[in-house]
């Protein structure tokens, strides 16, 4: 069971680094990974938005929800100091 306050502290630690460069790996189910650099753009109540730049001219904005990053589903690699976002 995912803890709220975990929810909530992960929601944070998203909020400060709006802007950054990350490291994104989301899990597509049946081994399947999506692996892209990829910039923090907003987040919401129960989601956050990031940027992803396919070629020179096209960007495609994914949505995650935190409970992604608890569950490993998503993980975010800020690339500045090559911390990983997640709780505790």
């Amino acid at each position: 069971m995912i803890d709220v306050s975990s929810l909530v502290e992960v929601k944070k630690e998203i909020e400060l680094n709006i802007g950054e460069k990350v490291m994104l790996k989301a899990n597509r189910g049946r081994r399947k990974c999506f692996i892209k650099e990829a910039i923090i753009e907003d987040t919401y109540n129960n989601v956050f938005t990031v940027m992803v730049r396919v070629d020179s001219k096209t960007e495609q904005r994914f949505s995650y929800t935190y409970s992604d990053v608890l569950t490993s589903n998503v993980e975010l690699v800020i690339c500045k100091n090559n911390l990983k976002i997640h709780a505790g």
